[in-house]
């Protein structure tokens, strides 16, 4: 399974024939999209989900095929089947990849900001991508990709959320609000500096792709 990293919460995951594009928003680089054959939406927020570029992948590609929210649905009206809502506890196939949805929720930002529906996907049984939410699935992950920074989450959340989960090793989504220095920052209190996780996080740059093996 290959692994690349796009801008913020963006990735590709390229597996058995299949390219599947999770949370290309607002940050996100436009190559993200191309050659796709699945897109993810965890959720509606700009930063997740740019609905005139992903409209414009649908037209350009008619086998293109999107799982989302009924939130993120609703704003791609006239595609039919090419769009299919999910929510927690669904399970869906891409190819020959294995889809299961985790969550319903994101994050708490503020009491008085209405909270919207959140789903976490997990690619093979191996890859999990919580959106904006500390979700932990329901079995155990391999490789986690980690909300570095969210105006909804502080340092101490990440340290037990990465406990909790326990995953082999993580990798960072949801960083485009951090300077290179906050980047280390951050990953180096998540490590040696910090209070520990045990688990590896590696940061990766745009566009830097790894091989994820069992």
């Amino acid at each position: 399974m290959r692994l690349t990293k796009y801008g913020h919460a963006c990735v590709r995951v390229e597996h058995e024939g299949e390219t599947i594009v999770l949370d290309p928003g607002a940050f996100t680089e436009p190559e993200a999209l191309t050659g796709a054959t699945a897109v993810l939406i965890t959720h509606e927020h700009f930063d997740h989900f740019d609905g005139q570029r992903l409209r414009a992948a649908l037209d350009a590609d008619p086998a293109l095929r999107v799982w989302t929210t009924d939130a993120v649905a609703a704003q791609l009206t006239g595609l039919g089947g090419r769009v299919t809502v999910v929510g927690h506890g669904d399970r869906f196939d891409i190819g020959a990849v294995a889809v299961e949805v985790h969550g319903d929720w994101h994050a708490e930002i503020h009491p008085e900001i209405p909270l919207v529906r959140n789903s976490g996907f997990l690619l093979g049984g191996t890859v999990f991508h919580p959106g904006d939410a500390l979700t932990v699935p329901e079995r155990q992950v391999d490789t986690l990709l980690l909300p570095l920074h969210a105006p909804w989450s502080r340092l101490a959340h990440l340290v037990d959320y990465l406990r909790e989960v326990k995953p082999r090793q993580a990798y960072q989504v949801h960083d485009v609000l951090l300077s290179e220095a906050g980047r280390g920052v951050t990953s180096s209190l998540l490590g040696e500096r910090g209070p520990g996780t045990g688990v590896p996080l590696t940061l990766l740059a745009p566009g830097e792709s790894v091989e994820l093996t069992a």
